[in-house]
């Protein structure tokens, strides 16, 4: 989701052609590939020179994740479509499906673990997960581990390999926009956001600059499932989240009779893998994964599925985000 950070000037993009177009359901399940076992009465060699093959950069990552063979990743799953659980509680979405087709290149299983989105930066600091990947924008404030809100430093911060590029939306119920087109429109009304976003960022810059008569009222939720269910059922006027989702919850929701987006995207920013600074070698390898399955179209036919092609990047960046 698109991460808390401070306020950014950049151009509305629209993309509601694509909500049409946005899978409903299914994804590839995680699963490592690439044997990391030496197999009985085979030569260390031999097995070497296949794993290259299977797992082409298995080499680049760092000695202790190759022997675990396995990625731990943080991530806020109630985020569909980017990652949520389907009917048979199998982890999916946009965000599962490139972290099994780097798998493929890196020669590990990334295994997705459930949190709160406010909690993934400091999950990832104290060693619970080996990276953090949820929809999280890049901004200069998680890269120097400065607190948007305050502008305190509250940590190291941590390094992004940037993947992936989406704005804002609002959306309302159906056939019942109450004139909102733009985030202007919603002084005297009521808005429902995740917390920690740039949503609710955006809601808040938006309320002080609303008339006394016409205050902005502000909902924020542990995730954008809970807000979802409070404007769907009438106790709000708008919600607000990243455009993929938003898209999505329109498509999918009541059938597609609940929900309608309005205006365009706003605030539209890179989406990054965050890694611990001091973890520079698996940073530089899942750059080099990203790389590989944008070279071999793997990447390409993800969005495409997921019905995202817009929001893709042409190689991996580094700490893009401005």
């Amino acid at each position: 989701m698109t991460a808390s950070s401070t306020r950014r000037p950049t151009a509305a993009r629209s993309r509601l052609a694509a909500v049409g177009s946005i899978a409903v359901a299914g994804a590839l399940l995680l699963t490592g590939c690439g044997d990391q076992t030496d197999k009985a009465g085979g030569s260390g060699s031999t097995d070497t020179a296949t794993r290259t093959v299977e797992a082409p950069l298995a080499d680049r990552l760092p000695q202790e994740i190759r022997d675990k063979g396995a990625i731990k990743v943080g991530s806020d799953i109630a985020y569909a479509p980017v990652e949520f659980k389907d009917a048979s509680g199998n982890t999916v979405g946009i965000d599962p499906d490139i972290a099994a087709a780097m798998g493929k290149q890196l020669g590990v299983e990334f295994q997705f673990e459930n949190g709160t989105f406010d909690s993934l930066i400091t999950g990832l600091r104290s060693g619970r997960y080996d990276i953090a990947m949820s929809a999280m924008t890049d901004t200069k404030d998680r890269q120097e581990g400065i607190d948007s809100d305050t502008g305190k430093k509250v940590g190291e911060g941590v390094d992004f390999v940037d993947y992936f590029t989406a704005g804002v939306s609002i959306y309302t119920k159906k056939g019942d926009d109450q004139g909102i087109k733009a985030w202007s429109d919603l002084c005297g009304k009521k808005v429902v956001v995740q917390r920690g976003t740039v949503s609710e960022d955006l809601a808040k810059a938006e309320a002080k600059k609303c008339p006394k008569n016409k205050k902005l009222s502000i909902e924020a939720f542990d995730n954008d499932q809970q807000a979802q269910t409070r404007l769907r059922g009438g106790g709000a006027d708008a919600g607000s989240s990243d455009f993929p989702v938003a898209a999505y919850a329109v498509k999918t929701s009541g059938g597609g009779k609940d929900f309608q987006l309005v205006g365009e995207q706003v605030e539209a920013a890179p989406y990054g893998i965050a890694v611990a600074k001091n973890d520079a070698q698996l940073r530089d390898a899942l750059k080099a994964a990203l790389d590989a399955i944008i070279a071999n179209g793997e990447y390409g036919k993800i969005l495409d599925k997921w019905g995202v092609a817009e929001g893709a990047v042409e190689e991996a960046v580094i700490n893009g985000g401005k």
